[in-house]
């Protein structure tokens, strides 16, 4: 870890840690709104993943909430410099504690969307004494039943747009939501794409490189040019198949070899991963080879 992360750094990283997260914000960069399409903007920097908002004919729809509530205030200060209107839906993507541990920095009562498995992560995290104010946050809108589904999407209105959560199925964590814009041809993807690194599946809440694999080949289908992610500047169709392309080629890589009989051991030296050693009391956060090598042999 970087000295700038400082006494403040190591305790987020703690933080994050226990609920899920494992990217250390040693410096943090200035919180930056930018315009994607029509009323549709993301937020870049402070603390936590990239989120964003929507501006309806009389409300704002927010998308994730960073890690911090200051940076979630700083983002409410942004809004507000556009728009008098209030904010009254947060939808959060995934339940990572860089996409919703900023929630306390929002009003209550608010309508908070999201997959019924993310409302039971964050359940589970608010038994954290740091992370107790979760249970004011609680998801009160989520999918019933919610299967994953190409076709079929929860939706609601905000004026001139209709706003259509997709579950493809577990992927990062086993609650991925899409936001999907169908007007604006925009879609929030959360952390099911990275990149310039392999992506991170949490197996501890479900997550699967097979099912990751699955969901990108559903958001290539959907009608949209614009791909907003909870780390990466906005990319296009062909970056999202890009990515698809290369784990679906380390993927048929690691099968190759399992069908040979090589152990994860082997495989793992093959692609020249190397794990970082282990610290008590902190999560192991596996390579892409060797989940996928799991999700292979079903040792769950």
């Amino acid at each position: 870890m970087s000295r700038t992360c400082g006494f403040k750094g190591v305790a987020l990283l703690l933080l994050l840690l226990l609920t899920g997260i494992g990217f250390c914000l040693a410096q943090q960069q200035p919180l930056v709104v930018q315009k994607i399409k029509g009323n549709i903007y993301m937020v870049k920097g402070g603390s936590g993943a990239n989120t964003g908002f929507y501006v309806g004919d009389k409300e704002v729809l927010v998308i994730d909430a960073k890690t911090t509530a200051d940076s979630a205030k700083q983002m409410i200060e942004e809004i507000k410099k556009l728009t008098t209107k209030p904010i009254t839906r947060i939808i959060l993507t995934h339940s990572d504690g860089d996409h919703v541990n900023g929630l306390n920095g929002f009003p209550t009562g608010l309508k908070i969307y999201a997959h019924p498995q993310t409302k039971k992560d964050m359940e589970e995290a608010a038994k954290t004494p740091n992370t107790q104010y979760l249970r004011d946050y609680l998801p009160n809108e989520v999918c019933s039943p919610c299967t994953a589904s190409k076709t079929s999407a929860m939706v609601f209105n905000m004026g001139n747009e209709d706003v259509m959560l997709y579950f493809f199925g577990p992927a990062h964590t086993s609650g991925d939501f899409v936001v999907y814009f169908p007007a604006e041809m925009v879609a929030f993807a959360g952390d099911l794409v990275f990149v310039g690194r392999d992506p991170l599946i949490h197996r501890q809440k479900g997550g699967s490189s097979l099912g990751l694999l699955d969901s990108l080949q559903s958001l290539l289908a959907l009608n949209a040019d614009t791909f907003i992610t909870g780390h990466t500047d906005p990319l296009t169709k062909q970056d999202i198949r890009s990515i698809y392309t290369s784990i679906a080629e380390k993927r048929d890589k690691v099968k190759a070899m399992v069908a040979e009989g090589k152990s994860l051991d082997e495989i793992k030296k093959a692609f020249g991963v190397q794990d970082a050693p282990s610290q008590p009391g902190r999560t192991r956060f596996m390579s892409l080879v060797e989940v996928i090598y799991l999700d292979l042999t079903e040792k769950k």
